[in-house]
């Protein structure tokens, strides 16, 4: 096999190994109508995943304990990482024991597993990459900043660096083919984390300095011509704003500036980080994404990692290659269904592969997995319980997985209608009380719950039209009364509403709900400090 897929690959590319995935069953990624879809043995799947620390996974004997509270919160899926470090301590010589052991943990926990490879950077630095290239910077350079002192980040610039970390990569594909190529355990890997320079706006190595006065790819002036009309505004508006040249020095294209130094490093970790993951599809080709450190409203370049994937040039990375089949944002900020909604689009399928946990999680899940259609969604440091160190990103008092119960019940109903426009998420708050949805001819007035003169802090859930008048909806703290979408003389009445769960795609009903729970007929409501699953059966006079 693989001999063959080396062919496949330097023949038709990329593309050519997605297709192999989705005919051999192998995880692979899907459209489903407008959504995109993770499809594992035959079957669509919603990653329900945490994070763990950066350092829990490195030792099994720490990890045992860990793996059953994992999959009681209750957990589908453990991102967790495989550094290169501990892969291939000495060149040449690669050792597995670590992810065979991780593998066999999480299949005795029914649990699956998204690997992320920390190698050349890690949070922008490179302090996962093995001694011995951290102590050649002759074959492995690092990047020289503006006081003119190394800093421990390999150089994009540094060939031999990539072609090591591509070797290492395509050895642990090969690696996973051949130990999980069946049972798929694996589902994903993450290539690298949160990669750009640190620091400064861009690397000033003599390699870099020459490039950077050099002339811009052709690869990467072609794209933009071809994709003019499709590229994402916030990186078209800085190319137009020179002209929207189609030759130049990076200066002549984009101009001078910080924002030019972010674009000329996404390409050169775009270049870099599409050819390791290129070497790892030819071995196994799992889904692979990139992760990105977001920006703050007022932070520069080198303030954040410079050259990321940040909306502003995520373009250029889709110049760079297609290896890459997704670009992920780890949203920490509040504006968190900002974020979503920036990632999701230009043909990005949305995965959240770092976020907070505890009670902002319990509420963002259902906005990502409704509005945007998420593939998956993970919160950061899920195995810190007592939230002694990151209180802010853990789930101590099991927020997070309430949500999750109630999304694992309605899993098999969201992987069938999303992509359809027969789904919709909110997140609703005193600034934002209110929205509005429309789904099978019917206008949704979704708001905060109000009984008695006390409205609700918040609010958050999902609704799916699964028949002509019926409705499932699931979360906190709001309520929804209905209209026709198109008006007319006719009036929409609640039917019935019905507390319930949901086993084995069958509906099996709890109390039906009347009286002050649906405000006398009035509304389908869903009460603040639990989350429920309940149907709604509409009728019109």
């Amino acid at each position: 096999m693989k001999h063959s897929l080396l062919v496949v690959l330097a023949l038709f590319g990329v593309p050519v190994l997605v297709a192999y995935a989705q005919s051999s069953g192998i995880p692979h990624l899907e459209k489903h109508g407008t959504a995109t879809q993770l499809v594992v043995d035959g079957k669509p799947f919603l990653v329900l995943g945490a994070e763990l620390f950066n350092s829990s996974s490195s030792s099994l004997d720490y990890m045992r304990p860990i793996w059953p509270r994992l999959a009681a919160i209750p957990l589908n899926t453990v991102l967790t990482p495989v550094s290169w470090e501990l892969i291939e301590p000495r060149e040449g010589q690669f050792d597995f024991a670590l992810p065979d052991g991780l593998i066999q943990d999480a299949r005795r926990n029914n649990l699956h597993l998204v690997f992320l490879w920390l190698a050349s950077w890690k949070n922008g630095m490179s302090s996962y990459a093995p001694l011995w290239v951290k102590q050649d910077t002759h074959r492995f350079p690092r990047v020289i900043e503006k006081d003119g002192a190394p800093v421990e980040i390999l150089s994009t610039l540094g060939k031999e660096s990539m072609q090591a970390d591509a070797r290492a990569f395509a050895a642990l594909m090969r690696h996973l083919r051949e130990v999980d190529g069946e049972a798929h355990t694996v589902l994903m890997m993450q290539v690298e984390n949160e990669v750009g320079v640190l620091g400064d706006s861009r690397d000033r190595s003599p390699a870099a300095d020459q490039a950077f006065d050099g002339q811009v790819p052709r690869q990467l002036l072609s794209y933009l011509e071809q994709h003019r009309d499709t590229l994402l505004p916030e990186f078209r508006r800085v190319w137009e704003a020179t002209g929207a040249k189609n030759a130049g020095t990076w200066r002549e294209v984009f101009g001078p500036g910080p924002p030019t130094d972010e674009i000329f490093m996404a390409w050169n970790y775009a270049r870099y980080v599409q050819y390791v993951t290129a070497a790892g599809k030819a071995e196994y080709p799992l889904p692979m994404y990139v992760n990105t450190w977001l920006a703050g409203s007022q932070s520069s370049p080198g303030e954040f990692p410079s050259g990321g994937p940040l909306p502003e040039v995520m373009d250029v990375w889709k110049a760079a290659g297609t290896a890459i089949d997704l670009y992920a944002p780890d949203i920490y900020a509040p504006n968190f269904a900002e974020w979503c909604d920036r990632y999701n689009r230009g043909g990005n399928p949305l995965f959240i592969p770092e976020t907070r946990g505890g009670a902002a999680g319990q509420a963002n899940v259902f906005y990502a997995v409704g509005q945007r259609e998420t593939i998956g969604f993970s919160p950061f440091a899920i195995d810190s319980f007592e939230a002694t160190e990151r209180p802010a990103l853990t789930d101590p008092n099991g927020e997070l997985g309430k949500s999750y119960q109630a999304l694992m019940q309605l899993a098999p109903f969201i992987l069938e209608h999303e992509g359809q426009g027969r789904m919709a998420g909110f997140l609703l708050n005193r600034e934002h009380p209110k929205a509005t949805l429309e789904l099978n001819g019917y206008r949704l007035n979704v708001s905060l719950d109000e009984i008695f003169g006390t409205e609700a802090e918040t609010g958050f859930g999902l609704v799916i039209a699964t028949g002509p008048a019926e409705f499932l909806g699931a979360g906190s703290g709001f309520r929804v009364s209905f209209q026709l979408k198109d008006g007319g003389p006719a009036h929409v009445g609640i039917g019935s509403v019905e507390e319930g769960t949901l086993s084995d795609n069958a509906w099996i009903p709890g109390r039906r709900l009347n009286g002050d729970e649906n405000d006398q007929g009035r509304g389908w409501r869903f009460a603040p400090h639990r989350i429920r699953i309940e149907k709604v059966v509409l009728y019109r006079y």
